[in-house]
């Protein structure tokens, strides 16, 4: 499998609703169509709003994994 090349990286670890969407929101503004945006959330509910996110903003959800008590978002900009 080739390795994602993450353009940029948000750290929202002890953000809860909505502050992970909203920095990914900037972070994703910041990126050229195409490129991927990894964010790194402890909130459990981030892997639900981020599907609902990537759905309502057309980007696609590339990723989503759990390490520990962490939850992983990877994003590509449309």
């Amino acid at each position: 499998m080739p390795t994602m090349e993450i353009t940029k990286e948000v750290d929202a670890r002890g953000l809860n609703c909505p502050l992970p969407i909203l920095k990914a929101k900037k972070a994703l503004s910041e990126l050229k169509s195409g490129e991927l945006l990894r964010i790194v959330c402890t909130d459990p509910g981030s892997t639900r709003d981020f599907q609902a996110f990537a759905k309502q903003t057309h980007n696609t959800l590339v990723e989503q994994t759990t390490q520990g008590d962490e939850f992983i978002h990877v994003l590509r900009r449309r």
